[in-house]
């Protein structure tokens, strides 16, 4: 077997040979920096010359004749390469981070025992782990917006099955009460003692001469009057002997409403949720521009309203923004236009906020308004004679009494389980009858058919009544 050698001038064995030594393996070495901080590199030979490939990232330069300062600038990648006077050379791969650490410190601080890990690229920030709800991953994210022109939010919600869910229970306690006295007196003389007038306090129209008859005695015998009755009042009395007529009115007016209401309203954390028990009443609108003239109902709404939105708290209590609301129509402040009757409306709301433990409950609202009005007329100085100063006065008097209470108890509740049944309210009459005609397949009275028992069980009805 032969050998094949290669032939090679002896002039040039000494320079590749000199190159060889001079010119060792090319390495890299890698390095992190932050924005902001600066390194000093030890190099084990004298340095000739030094260059980095972007120095917005890193800046180098030279200290001593084998020391080297980085220091970093801004964020990115760059590489420097140091040159010695031998010729050999080497390689600082130099990736500029932000300063991560105030943040990490935070988000450990305002999160402990969470898996929250933070890492940065340029000018963005990523978050990653796992959080218990997407309201903690929110705020994670909010902490780190000063750190980053972008947060990238890459935390995932641990599984926890079906979320919480708030029932609210509100007790609306209204009772208004009203009462109208009304007390006047008009005397009427068709010929007593040879006299023709009448007497009224101004709490009711008088009667006016024409229809009551009556015949004065001597010496003006056979001279007649008559009055017309515009207003019998409630009480009428004419005595034709004595020629003397009384009308009186003595009412009473008692009015009372009463409302009592118990809405329950569940919803998931952190939702709104409304309820509207009542209904709307129309209002005209009268319309412009193209449509002057034309007229469009719009309608309002009335009743028990009630507005919630709940939040769970750390410490497992719950805070409430709450807003009821109790109204009804109101005609005697009611106002008539172009033929409309507009009720006025009584409202009674409130809006809150308030925290409370589970099963605790809270007076939020409560109105004790009572209010008196009087309407006193007489007739100067009869009104001021003992006992039959009465009948020279009148007096109209109004009372009203109002009293609102409303009380908000939350719960914490959580869905029923797979197959759980929960007791439904009793029908009177039996739930989805059968509907097949008769036949020797058809089933037995009082018995549902397959398909109709699948439905009961379902519905959680088990029959009967």
């Amino acid at each position: 077997m032969k050998t094949a050698a290669l032939a090679c001038p002896a002039a040039l064995l000494v320079p590749l040979f000199v190159w060889a030594a001079a010119a060792p393996a090319l390495a890299a070495e890698d390095l992190s920096l932050t924005v902001g901080k600066s390194v000093v590199l030890d190099y084990p030979a004298d340095i000739d010359r030094l260059s980095t490939s972007d120095p917005a990232v890193v800046d180098a330069s030279p200290v001593t004749h084998r020391e080297v300062l980085l220091q970093a600038k801004g964020y990115g990648s760059a590489t420097v390469i140091v040159w010695g006077r031998a010729g050999e050379k080497q390689f600082y791969n130099v990736t500029v981070e932000e300063n991560l650490d105030p943040l990490r410190h935070l988000i450990r601080d305002t999160f402990p025992g969470l898996d929250i890990e933070v890492y940065s690229s340029r000018d963005s920030i990523s978050l990653t782990g796992h959080v218990p709800t997407k309201e903690i991953a929110d705020r994670a994210a909010a902490l780190a917006a000063p750190f980053g022109k972008t947060i990238v939010n890459s935390l995932r919600l641990d599984s926890q099955g079906a979320e919480k869910q708030v029932v609210l229970h509100v007790v609306f306690a209204l009772l208004d009460r009203a009462v109208d006295d009304q007390f006047a007196v008009n005397l009427v003389s068709t010929g007593a003692g040879n006299t023709i007038g009448g007497i009224s306090p101004g709490g009711a129209p008088a009667p006016s001469f024409s229809q009551l008859n009556g015949t004065i005695g001597a010496p003006a015998t056979g001279t007649t009057s008559q009055f017309s009755i515009s207003d019998a009042l409630n009480i009428f009395a004419f005595r034709p002997s004595l020629n003397l007529a009384a009308f009186i009115r003595a009412l009473q007016t008692r009015q009372l409403l009463q409302i009592l209401a118990e809405p329950n309203l569940i919803t998931s954390n952190g939702k709104e949720a409304s309820f509207v028990v009542g209904g709307e009443f129309p209002i005209p609108i009268l319309q412009g521009g193209a449509a002057a003239g034309a007229i469009t109902i719009q309608y309002r709404e009335f009743g028990v309203k009630l507005n919630f939105m709940p939040q769970i708290t750390e410490n497992d209590t719950i805070r409430i923004h709450v807003k009821p609301e109790v109204s009804s129509l109101d005609f005697t402040n009611a106002i008539t236009l172009n033929g409309f009757t507009i009720p006025a409306l009584a409202t009674r709301k409130a809006e809150t906020y308030v925290e409370l433990g589970p099963g605790q409950s809270f007076l939020i609202a409560g109105l004790l308004d009572d209010s008196v009005t009087q309407t006193l007329t007489h007739i100067p100085g009869l009104a001021n004679l003992p006992i039959l100063g009465a009948l020279f006065r009148s007096k109209n008097e109004t009372r009203s009494r109002t009293e609102l209470v409303i009380l908000v108890t939350p719960q914490i509740a959580l869905p029923l389980k797979p197959g759980e049944k929960q007791e439904l309210p009793p029908m009177p009459e039996k739930f989805l009858q059968p509907i097949h005609p008769p036949g020797p397949n058809a089933p037995t009275q009082g018995k549902a058919a397959p398909a109709q028992s699948k439905i009961h069980a379902l519905l959680g009805f088990h029959g009967g009544n």
